[in-house]
């Protein structure tokens, strides 16, 4: 199999070494404005360079892996699903839900899968929960809380290109509620506040919020999200049912210190990296889509699926802004 990497950043080059690792990929195919980003990769994985996304999806590639700029994203899926070539593209589908709807319009009919990189889909401990959910042995839902802890805030250029917290972090934290629990958001009401990095406050951003979520059963879903969390990397998800209640996260490298006499977990060094945390997820994630390539399988995120974690951020972006309940409805085009 061979594939196509537009984009060689952060997550990019990560991508790279993580399909140059799988047994279902012989070959790589990148492209990247950014000169010694290709070499690196031609020189590590040997990866065939291109100079341009055209020249890549006419490089014979099986599929192609969109890890470039949000504001890119729409124009390359686009062109590749002209092209016949299966996506997987990272979140979001575009900056704004009007341009991802018309993506979404492209891509209906198209024939073509489309596969938005949400990588705790793919982690065991998500996947297990949602079992859990869809076997009934919680009994039904009435609390779910999501937690997403980032050990410091991203760079003053990253946060005034995000769209703010919720667009960029909590979106992780929405989409994983409503495929865990299998329920869609109604209504959402939001807060935030600035406790830390001036620059944050400067963009017209907060670098801690909640939001409380009310989902289309009832269940309320609670949202945490902070730009700075020292201790590391938290990530975590907790279901409430009326028979049992579970967690994600709660393992030996949570980055939560316990003050309780004689306890002594956990015990081991915490998280302090995404990749880090979710290496495995990442792995399984970029397999599924060797599967898609493949047709043994069918896109495990959607675009229509991306575009409802978007659309909760959306909502809960202007209820932080206006003070107010905002339900889904609201922000629908």
């Amino acid at each position: 199999m061979r594939i196509g990497i537009m984009g060689l950043g952060r997550i990019g080059s990560f991508h790279a070494e993580t399909l140059a690792g799988l047994d279902e990929v012989d070959s790589l195919v990148v492209t990247d404005p950014v000169a010694a980003a290709v070499a690196t990769a031609t020189e590590r994985f040997g990866a065939t360079a291109t100079d341009s996304p055209e020249d890549l999806l006419a490089a014979g590639v099986d599929g192609v892996v969109i890890a470039a700029a949000t504001d890119a994203h729409p124009s390359l899926i686009l062109a590749a699903v002209r092209a016949g070539i299966p996506v997987f593209c990272e979140k979001p589908v575009a900056r704004g839900v009007e341009e991802s709807l018309e993506v979404l319009r492209a891509v209906e009919g198209s024939g073509v899968e489309v596969h938005i990189g949400y990588n705790r889909r793919f982690d065991a401990g998500f996947a297990a929960a949602r079992r859990a959910v869809l076997s009934g042995e919680l009994g039904d839902l009435h609390t779910v809380r999501s937690t997403t802890l980032d050990p410091a805030p991203p760079p003053p250029a990253y946060v005034a290109v995000s769209g703010g917290i919720f667009r960029d972090c909590g979106v992780h934290d929405f989409d994983i509620v409503r495929w865990v629990t299998d329920r869609e958001v109604v209504e959402v009401y939001a807060t935030g506040g600035n406790r830390g990095a001036e620059y944050i406050r400067e963009a017209g951003d907060v670098d801690t919020a909640s939001a409380l979520l009310t989902l289309d059963d009832g269940t309320i879903a609670v949202i945490s999200d902070s730009r700075h969390n020292a201790r590391g990397h938290d990530v975590r998800l907790e279901l409430h049912g009326m028979k049992d209640s579970i967690a994600v996260g709660l393992e030996d490298r949570l980055p939560l210190r316990s003050v309780e006499p004689g306890t002594a977990f956990p015990a081991g060094t915490p998280h302090t990296f995404f990749m880090d945390r979710f290496a495995d997820a990442y792995r399984a994630e970029l397999t599924a889509f060797t599967e898609v390539i493949a047709g043994t399988r069918t896109s495990p995120c959607t675009v229509t699926d991306a575009i409802e974690a978007s659309l909760t951020a959306e909502a809960c972006t202007l209820s932080l802004r206006e003070h107010r309940p905002v339900r889904l409805d609201e922000v629908r085009k």
